[in-house]
């Protein structure tokens, strides 16, 4: 069985999407023939946005996973700037507008390029090349964000010009759509574009996760016969949503948000619309957002319900599961930015393995929008088309037992299905 070097800062017991992507890629890499080894930081000094204990359970015995110290700016960051987390993505959990919050992405933006978690690369570097020497690795993934992980395997086939390198991006890099909130110099994000483009032009394949962002990648590709990156999205484990049905509560219509709403999340046009939809008798409205959501849609939220509101902080990855499938239908939305048709949430796969409605707020050509129509698991809204929202909830209220999704579509995307498609890839 051929080991494949896996590098990534966000392993088990961080918890996030990101987690899931390669954990469950190394679960299930073996059945294809593929010996995954590990290279992650060691969570005693890590600097997690969250945690999820539960995961390291997840974790099979024939992963061989090694741990490696690092160095980063974060314990003087929630020291000097009175903080008791890191960020969230897109800032959700931070305040934009206040001086401290300027000055600290300022510092972030323009003294740790590509990123503030660049300090553990040193030693990622140096455990993976021992691995690579001892080990006869000929195959490396890098997976980011962070996005400084990529370095690492930069530095990795510098050393290694025999090894086959896979850059796995899941979000875009210079153009993720938080990136004006870093506050970059000229000369800074001169830096950060051309690290970028290294990393583009001299990883062997590039991975990403949808194909507008693969799009995005390969026009910072200058050499025209180079491989295009390859398309791998996200997805959900058949084991997870296993077991045992779980019951939903009666005397409550149930619309559930996971993950994460900063201010780019347009709630608009499905407050407006949910605040007109009309119940069946005898049952109750109940808005459940579980994870982190901006003080900007909280305020509003409040502001239009009351006991219909649950806000509940970010679960473990089991506990999330469990509330999906307790929902009446499931909110997914696709923040209103620049190059958002490519974004394709961990999530939106979660919520199709739950097999609920789905109802979106987005772009109506978007990436996440072809998904659900072609699994017919939900519809996807513009984000002010109150009628057309207010028209479907309506609906679903009164026929959601006629929800009947394309099992077989949906089961494309299967963590199984698409560790398949990388081992492929790996061969290559």
């Amino acid at each position: 069985m051929e080991k494949v070097l896996i590098i990534t800062y966000y392993w088990p017991p961080s918890g996030g999407p990101g987690v899931q992507r390669w954990l469950k890629f190394a679960r299930y890499l073996p059945e294809w023939g593929y010996q995954p080894v590990v290279v992650t930081v060691d969570p005693q000094q890590a600097t997690y946005p969250l945690t999820d204990r539960e995961m390291e359970q997840e974790l099979p015995d024939h992963i061989q996973v090694y741990h490696t110290p690092t160095r980063e700016p974060y314990a003087l960051y929630k020291k000097f700037f009175g903080k008791k987390q890191v960020p969230y993505s897109g800032f959700a959990n931070e305040e934009n507008n206040g001086l401290a919050s300027k000055i600290s992405r300022f510092i972030r933006g323009n003294l740790f390029i590509p990123d503030a978690r660049k300090g553990w690369n040193s030693y990622a570097i140096a455990q993976a090349s021992k691995l690579i020497k001892e080990h006869n690795i000929r195959l490396v993934v890098t997976t980011s964000p962070p996005h400084s992980t990529q370095l690492a395997g930069l530095e990795l086939k510098k050393r290694f010009p025999h090894i086959r390198w896979v850059a796995d991006l899941r979000d875009p890099w210079t153009d993720i759509f938080y990136y004006k909130m870093m506050l970059h110099l000229p000369a800074a994000k001169r830096r950060d574009q051309k690290l970028e483009k290294l990393v583009l032009n001299t990883a062997d394949v590039v991975v990403t996760v949808s194909e507008p962002i693969k799009e995005l990648f390969a026009s910072k590709m200058d050499d025209p016969s180079k491989q295009l990156p390859v398309v791998i999205p996200n997805g959900f484990d058949e084991n997870d949503f296993s077991g045992e049905a779980v019951k939903q509560d009666n005397p409550f219509f149930t619309i559930t948000y996971t993950g994460t709403i900063t201010e780019e999340y347009n709630l608009s046009g499905f407050i407006h619309a949910l605040k007109e939809t009309e119940l069946p008798d005898g049952k109750k409205l109940r808005l459940h957002f579980v994870g982190s959501i901006c003080h900007r849609w909280k305020n509003e939220l409040l502001r239009h319900f009351g006991e219909e509101l649950l806000f509940t902080n970010h679960v473990n990855h089991a506990k999330a599961i469990e509330y999906m499938k307790m929902s009446d239908v499931l909110l997914l939305v696709v923040p209103q930015i620049t190059h958002n048709e490519g974004i394709l949430t961990g999530k939106l796969f979660e919520y199709l393995g739950a097999h609920r409605p789905i109802l979106g707020i987005g772009p109506l050509h978007g990436e996440a929008a072809k998904i659900l129509e072609k699994t017919e698991s939900g519809v996807m809204f513009e984000y002010h088309d109150t009628a057309s929202i207010k028209l479907y909830l309506h609906n679903l209220t009164q026929h959601i037992q006629n929800h009947n999704p394309k099992i077989q579509a949906i089961n494309k995307y299967s963590r199984k299905t698409l560790t398949k498609k990388l081992a492929s890839l790996l061969k290559e």
